[in-house]
């Protein structure tokens, strides 16, 4: 029987290694900080005590946080921004039955960064706008760390055909070539039901 072993690292160092990975595997060039923003979204999701939406869907927290000022609002937009990115990412195969897609839920994410970014100055503004501009590659990183954490599974090929159509997923579509099933990007998303 194989022994067991147990690794002594903090969530961040954990993270940071498999967004390392991932974003090498994906071909995704970001500045340090931001990979490193993300690591800290991940490590900061890892607690029970993280800030908890407050039973508002993210649409409406998004809207409330444009109505807020200063730093209230920072934070607020930061939060829908981040809740985003973290279930696009992680729970997308989730979605695909629900009210609202993962779209949706991209969609939210850039425009709460890209508002972050044309608040911010200086390097932060940079991480914000980074992250808005690359949503979509940002998602596809948290991805394939919850496949490697096994938080989710593409077993069901009809339903990532479906996240590749409806958010243009190049890692989505990666994931089905390897599979021997070329998308047909000739579909819209309109006629997936």
């Amino acid at each position: 029987m194989a022994e067991a072993r147990f690794v002594n690292e903090s969530p961040v160092e954990y993270f940071r290694e498999l967004v390392e990975a991932a974003m090498q595997h994906q071909g995704l060039a970001a500045h340090e900080l931001t990979s490193f923003y993300v690591v800290n979204l991940l490590a900061g999701f890892v607690h029970v005590d993280c800030p908890a939406a407050g039973g508002d869907a993210l649409g409406v927290r998004f809207v409330k946080a444009l109505c807020q000022e200063g730093s209230r609002q920072r934070d607020e937009l930061r939060q829908v921004g981040d809740q985003s990115l973290f279930v696009s990412g992680f729970f997308a195969d989730s979605l695909t039955r629900s009210l609202v897609d993962v779209d949706y839920y991209m969609q939210l994410g850039e425009y709460a960064y890209g508002s972050l970014a044309r608040q911010s100055g200086g390097t932060i503004g940079d991480v914000f706008d980074e992250l808005a501009g690359k949503f979509a590659a940002f998602v596809d990183v948290l991805g394939e760390v919850s496949e490697r954490t096994a938080l989710s599974s593409d077993s069901d090929l009809l339903r990532l055909y479906e996240k590749c159509l409806r958010t243009r997923s190049r890692r989505s579509g990666d994931l089905l070539v390897a599979r021997g099933i070329i998308p047909n990007e000739s579909v819209g998303s309109r006629f997936i039901q």
